[in-house]
């Protein structure tokens, strides 16, 4: 009996050490990290300021938390590597909760969150988007603080890639947008594409 149950012990332990595995406690080399480029967003107060010593356009996302849009533009169109490069080298990035309650001063102007019915809203925010309100909307400033243009709704990578690039380079001043997606954009384009 003895026998038959060190017989038995013995087998199990074989079977149970035959199919243990060890789990490495490094990172293999050669493997990707999950250390992806990203955009580098900024307050406003902190863009702002950052503008009066070196001046560059603005690129605003206005969000709100509750905006299920704006989680898909976050996660598909902020994340694109030749996006994120190109923002990142051309703008001042901010993103601006819509329905913050912190006031916000620039220079010698203060913007106060206003309560209205079950959401309120941003004075800047407001002034921002012309007081239409819809979320997502990206807005685009120029380098002394002046509205070029409020964009809104989702923008899919190629759209808010060609819209970056035709307002970070001044084409905005040259040719039309339509005119300048057909031709020009071109040269931009591989930059995009490249980076998928």
């Amino acid at each position: 009996m003895n026998r038959l149950f060190l017989f038995f012990a013995a087998f199990v332990l074989l079977t149970i050490s035959a199919f243990r595995t060890t789990l490495p406690t490094e990172r293999p080399i050669g493997k990707p990290t999950d250390e992806r480029k990203h955009i580098n967003w900024l307050t406003i107060e902190q863009a702002y300021a950052l503008t009066q010593k070196k001046p560059k356009k603005f690129v605003v996302d206005v969000y709100t938390d509750w905006c299920g849009w704006c989680k898909v533009m976050d996660r598909e169109t902020f994340s694109k590597p030749g996006i994120v490069d190109y923002v990142n080298e051309n703008y001042y990035p901010v993103r601006f909760n819509a329905e913050q309650t912190a006031d916000v001063t620039l220079g010698n102007q203060t913007f106060k969150y206003v309560s209205g019915g079950s959401r309120g809203v941003h004075e800047l925010a407001a002034a921002l988007l012309k007081n239409q309100m819809s979320y997502p909307t990206t807005v685009f400033l120029d380098e002394k603080f002046n509205l070029i243009q409020p964009i809104a709704g989702y923008l899919e990578p190629r759209t808010f890639h060609q819209i970056i690039t035709y307002f970070g380079k001044n084409y905005h001043q040259k040719e039309p947008f339509d005119q300048y997606k057909i031709s020009t954009y071109k040269e931009f384009q591989a930059a995009l594409t490249a980076s998928k």
